[in-house]
């Protein structure tokens, strides 16, 4: 079977399943790995994955749901084949950004997975703890924590 037939039986398969529905925004991840992505953000954020569609080819993932600190994310390996134009782009034109209620262990848990600080935690003139990682795939994260009054 193809990955476009596959692609097509998709849509079935992801209904039939049980997982929440997701509201709001939801950004969609295209990346190299995107199962050993899946295995770093369960690990450095404490995601949980609620729904995972492997491609034909035993390789790559046609999709990943993942739920993070209550806010749905969707990542998926590049198909370029498919023609779309879905290339792996890392880019500094996004951050993910994660709002925490204890930016220590959050931060902690991430540099020990993996992540790379560019920004270590400190108080921000608007009020927040905040402060800025690379992940190993290329993804720019942030994460904020209110400061007590």
């Amino acid at each position: 079977m193809s990955v476009t037939a596959t692609m097509d039986s998709a849509a079935a398969d992801i209904a039939a399943l049980a997982a929440p529905p997701m509201t709001g925004i939801t950004p969609h991840l295209n990346l190299v790995g995107a199962s050993e992505a899946s295995a770093f953000y369960q690990k450095a954020f404490g995601a949980r994955e609620t729904l995972r569609l492997p491609a034909d080819d035993g390789q790559r993932l046609m999709h990943c749901a993942l739920v993070i600190n209550g806010g749905d994310l969707m990542i998926c390996d590049c198909f370029p084949e498919m023609g779309h134009g879905y290339e792996h782009q890392p880019s500094a034109s996004f951050t993910m950004h994660l709002q925490v209620d204890d930016i220590e262990a959050w931060f902690a848990r991430a540099v020990d997975a993996g992540a790379q600080v560019l920004q270590p935690i400190e108080d921000m003139f608007w009020g927040d703890r905040y402060a800025r990682l690379l992940d190993p795939y290329g993804v720019h994260w942030s994460m904020g924590q209110t400061k007590a009054a």
